[in-house]
């Protein structure tokens, strides 16, 4: 019996009416393999996952592979999006046995949950050879397997031990991460390395914090270029916004098509930032773009941000996004057709499959004529148009806490420089679906779906992404419960996934126990667990006045200093924090009637240093300790600047308050 078709999980649900026996993750379906005195196998995969449909399809869905399952395993499925604790554990477990890892991920187990076999993708053939002989080791070489599987889950206990060396996040140990990442810069085509290429977004905000620092013309220069190059590539949808995962090259010319929410999040961060510090029209253009593409695109009707956008449209990755030029002359007219295709970078040999191209931007449009700009937006509309009568890729709509705190904080960042109240609006309905739906008895639940907050519980990072996200809608705001949550939260975090050395854990001390407990420190797609509760606990530290917490986040990227020091383009938001910690982080207070249009919080937004925290409104306001005990002058806004607890003089001119802040 199939028992997916009540998940939450849109992944799940597209394995529902598999001929396999699916079990979702639960302690019955283990339970069942020690009764049936059968193995385990795991499947780990996401909905917006292009080899996860391929092995669903080829595999999954015959019924001939079904008996097979069905006869000597039990079968559970995981989305890796709403259990990454299970992921993480098992990405371990498979990186160690093959020295490589990705999804789908297949992982067959001893009925206590002990791997003993891991891959990834297995065309068919293969992985029905595979399935017999997991049968036949498990029948006649039972003694074998275990001692492998307890050889496996010693390797993976190692690997994510905890209380290991630790340096200070110094000025020169962050100096010499820019160095270092200035050497792996690709010149030529922007951002790091080779094919495939991943928009290194908390590497380009550590970068730009960096350059803010030591005034880096090269670091600012490494961001520029990069971000012009994702921009202008097929990575960017040119049409209606928001980045793809990654690109198939190394130039950003073909993209794996999936779009995830955490991506452009970050990367509406990078864009605003990099307009704010520079007035780049592509940054600003592509900031509002990014922050319309989340709200409109990934919006659900039930409130929160939806994860992804599929790769695949009908089982074609990218069926939807690419065009030949004839396919540009029908939309356009002859006209127009031969000009997008130009503009497009549109060829009959084409970029893609079949003689298609994905379109990129092959000249600068944001500071052309006026009537070439008006040419290009009435084209692009036209195409978008013409596209959105295509078929679609699929969404994964469900809401993961993390994620959607990533997206609060950026919307934020993006609605207070601009002045958006789109943005503003969106962001503070995100963060009450996380204090609402997601809070439940002052734990936080990993996902939701369809207004359901789902079962498994919130990990480090949701903690962390969630607390911070709360920090920055209490400086939109000046609402004290914001920052009262955000504190709730921390706390929680504090008492319940730290390692007593400083770090933390990515799971709770009370959560499911599984075959280890898992502990990385490390940036990749998204941050860690560890830097977003560092990233959390700094702002807090400097909203409330309250050291404990800014000791608690030195204390943590202390323990990530060493990796910094040696792959920093796997610390890029540890390094991050770093900066706003070595700036201070400044903590700004605007006392003034009428927050809307103050010339000093304009001036202050403009100029604040790196991580620097800001809010404004009526002296002593509640719940806004940094406003506390604060007047205005005179009966004049005046602003209040303190950097590390020690405050500067107030001041009511825009240049005065410029001037404090490029002081350090």
């Amino acid at each position: 019996m199939n028992r997916l078709a009540d998940a939450t999980s849109p992944y799940l649900l597209q394995h529902k009416d598999n001929p396999v026996d699916w079990w979702p993750w639960t302690a019955e379906a283990f339970a069942e393999a020690r009764r049936r005195d059968v193995p385990v196998l795991v499947s780990v995969g996401y909905a917006a996952c292009h080899w996860c449909h391929v092995m669903a399809h080829e595999s999954f869905e015959d019924a001939a592979v079904g008996h097979l399952l069905n006869e000597n395993f039990v079968s559970i499925k995981v989305d890796r999006e709403e259990r990454p604790d299970v992921d993480a554990v098992y990405m371990t477990a498979t990186q160690a046995m093959t020295g490589q890892g990705g999804w789908p991920m297949t992982v067959f187990a001893a009925p206590d949950g002990t791997p003993f076999f891991c891959g990834t993708y297995f065309p068919k053939v293969n992985f029905v050879r595979l399935l017999q002989s997991v049968t036949e080791a498990w029948r006649d070489q039972r003694e074998a397997v275990l001692r492998q599987g307890a050889a496996v889950v010693e390797a993976i206990g190692g690997a994510q031990a905890v209380g290991g060396p630790s340096a200070p996040f110094t000025a020169e140990l962050l100096d010499a991460a820019a160095d270092q990442l200035g050497k792996e810069y690709d010149g030529v085509n922007g951002g790091f390395g080779g094919a495939p290429k991943f928009p290194p977004q908390m590497n380009l905000l550590f970068l730009l914090r960096h350059h803010q620092r030591t005034g880096s013309e090269r670091d600012l220069e490494i961001v520029r270029h990069t971000c012009e190059a994702m921009a202008r590539g097929g990575i960017y949808d040119q049409l209606a916004g928001g980045f793809a995962r990654y690109s198939v090259d190394g130039h950003w010319t073909v993209p794996h098509f999936e779009k995830m929410l955490y991506d452009n999040a970050l990367l509406l961060r990078v864009y605003t930032e990099l307009w704010r510090l520079t007035g780049d029209a592509l940054a600003g253009r592509v900031a509002a773009e990014t922050a319309g593409f989340l709200l409109d695109d990934l919006g659900t009707e039930a409130g929160g941000l939806a994860s992804a956008l599929d790769a695949d449209t009908e089982g074609v990755e990218g069926a939807t996004y690419a065009w030949t030029p004839g396919q540009l002359v029908e939309a356009l007219g002859a006209d127009d057709g031969a000009w997008a295709a130009d503009l497009f970078n549109v060829t009959s040999e084409g970029t893609f499959e079949h003689g298609s191209s994905v379109l990129r931007l092959a000249r600068d449009i944001d500071d052309a004529d006026p009537a070439v700009a008006e040419r290009w937006q009435r084209v692009r509309a036209a195409l978008r148009e013409a596209r959105d009568r295509r078929p679609q890729p699929a969404r994964d709509d469900k809401v993961v806490a993390a994620w959607n705190g990533l997206a609060v904080t950026a919307l934020v960042e993006y609605a207070t420089l601009t002045g958006d109240p789109v943005s503003a609006a969106g962001a503070t309905a995100i963060a009450e679906v996380l204090a609402e739906r997601h809070l439940v008895d002052g734990r936080l639940r990993r996902v939701s779906r369809d207004g359901r907050v789902g079962e498994p519980a919130g990990v480090l990072e949701d903690y962390g992404c969630v607390a911070e996200a709360f920090c920055a809608v209490h400086q939109l705001t000046g609402d004290g419960r914001w920052l009262r949550l955000a504190g709730e939260l921390l706390d929680t975090a504090l008492a319940r996934f730290g390692t007593g050395h400083g770090g933390f854990y990515d799971t709770a001390d009370d959560a499911e126990q599984l075959v280890s407990r898992p502990a990385d420190p490390t940036d990749n797609a998204t941050p860690s667990g560890l830097s977003s509760m560092a990233a959390a606990l700094v702002a807090y530290s400097a909203l409330t006045g309250e050291v404990r917490y800014r000791e608690a986040a030195r204390a943590a990227l202390e323990t990530v200093a060493p990796i910094a020091a040696q792959h920093a383009r796997f610390t890029g938001y540890a390094a991050t924090v770093g900066e706003a910690l070595l700036s201070g982080p400044y903590e700004i207070a605007v006392a003034t009637a009428e927050p809307i249009g103050d010339p000093l919080l304009v001036a202050a937004r403009r100029h604040a240093p790196p991580g620097a925290v800001l809010v404004a409104g009526e002296p002593d306001r509640p719940g806004v300790p940094l406003l506390a005990g604060r007047p205005m002058r005179d009966g004049v806004a005046t602003a209040y600047v303190c950097r590390g607890f020690v405050c500067d003089r107030p001041v009511t001119d825009p240049d005065d308050l410029v001037a404090q802040l490029r002081s350090g």
